[in-house]
């Protein structure tokens, strides 16, 4: 059983917020671009290794992170405004944690590497992932940085191939190449 699984969650989901201001994000970048809308998905994993199972996420740093796994933590929106908890994000690595929001997942999960191998090394690599300003491209990689961009620079550094992996059906999920670009510097 161990092995790294991928699970694909609508933006916002269990909240309106996130979710308004996605569907604001999508519909300018679509006109934009001259294309339909699609759904706006965040990647979370969820590891499994003979010493047990841990989710890897980037979530709000709304509450002490001591229970949760956190292991780094970013600023959102501008690296200034990180100062305040309000404007901060967490990765977490927490063993036997839960994924907020899975009851809503779409085409999830998705078994990206099979054995212990890729999920130890993940495992190591989390808290090295670039702790970048949610929603910026400070790395300049040509995309904002953010939840799944993490999810896809662990995989990438981890040596799963990122290219097998497809998004859910008429989605999108900003930032992922942000993550692989990043993930392949040397």
């Amino acid at each position: 059983m161990a092995g790294i699984d991928l699970y694909w969650l609508p933006l916002g989901a269990g909240g309106h917020s996130v979710r308004l201001n996605g569907i604001v994000f999508e519909a300018v970048v679509a006109a934009l671009q001259r294309r339909p809308r699609l759904g706006l998905y965040h990647a979370a994993l969820e590891v499994t290794t003979p010493d047990g199972r841990w989710v890897i996420e980037q979530a709000p740093a709304w509450h002490d992170g001591a229970d949760r796994g956190v292991v780094a933590e970013g600023a959102v929106g501008l690296r200034a405004a990180g100062r305040l908890r309000l404007f901060r994000y967490e990765v977490r690595c927490w063993r036997d944690g839960t994924i907020p929001d899975l009851a809503e997942a779409v085409e999830s999960p998705r078994r990206v590497a099979e054995g212990e191998e890729h999920g130890r090394r993940l495992l190591e690599l989390v808290p090295l992932a670039p702790a970048a300003t949610w929603g910026r491209d400070e790395l300049r990689a040509g995309e904002m940085w953010n939840s799944n961009s993490l999810v896809s620079w662990l995989l990438v550094r981890a040596g799963v191939d990122v290219e097998s992996i497809r998004l859910p059906r008429n989605g999108r999920a900003p930032g992922w190449q942000a993550g692989v670009v990043v993930a392949r510097r040397p």
